[in-house]
């Protein structure tokens, strides 16, 4: 078993440099390195430490067993929401999305329906109208958007997605540093 690449696997998933994960640990950004590349043995002690900081039990750690991600993603994984008040649907394409870098959505509008308000973020939004047309109000100004047409912007202002179409409209929506 490389011991070292596991936990240079778990590091990047984390999104933690050499120098982070020793601090967190009390470990030297050498030492890291070392352990990363089989140079060095941990102590249990100081295996389990890092292995804490990393987010993984050691049971999963040393399960010899391949973890294969999840791909494709099927209909009924989704989950819904529906606001009959404010006249939108949301349908989660890939359901723990929020816990991950981008997270897809279709969002459905009947006539005249709008989405939640959101305050300005660090997130990145794209959308793809798929049928109707959607007003995207970002900060002051408001954007209008029709069937096969995209939206793409950083969410550093107030924002609202609004539906313009005298029927109902359909959007992918995919969003970064999920706040959906």
């Amino acid at each position: 078993m490389q011991i070292g690449q596991k936990i240079k696997n778990l590091r990047l998933k984390k999104g933690l440099t050499q120098e982070e994960l020793g601090e967190r640990t009390d470990l030297s950004k050498g030492y890291i390195s070392q352990l990363e590349r089989d140079l060095s043995s941990p102590s249990i002690d100081t295996l389990f430490n890092v292995l804490e900081v990393l987010g993984c039990p050691p049971k999963e750690f040393f399960d010899e067993e391949e973890r294969v991600q999840k791909v494709i993603y099927k209909e009924e994984d989704r989950t819904s929401y529906v606001d009959d008040e404010k006249g939108y649907g949301i349908k989660w394409l890939v359901p723990e999305s929020n816990e991950k870098e981008m997270e897809p959505i279709l969002l459905t509008f009947d006539k005249q329906g709008e989405f939640k308000k959101f305050e300005p973020s660090l997130s990145e939004t794209f959308a793809y109208i798929l049928e109707g047309e959607i007003a995207i109000q970002l900060g002051t100004r408001r954007y209008y958007a029709k069937k096969g047409e995209a939206i793409y912007f950083s969410a550093s202002d107030r924002h609202q997605f609004i539906n313009d179409y005298d029927g109902p409209s359909v959007l992918l929506l995919v969003a970064t540093d999920s706040y959906l």
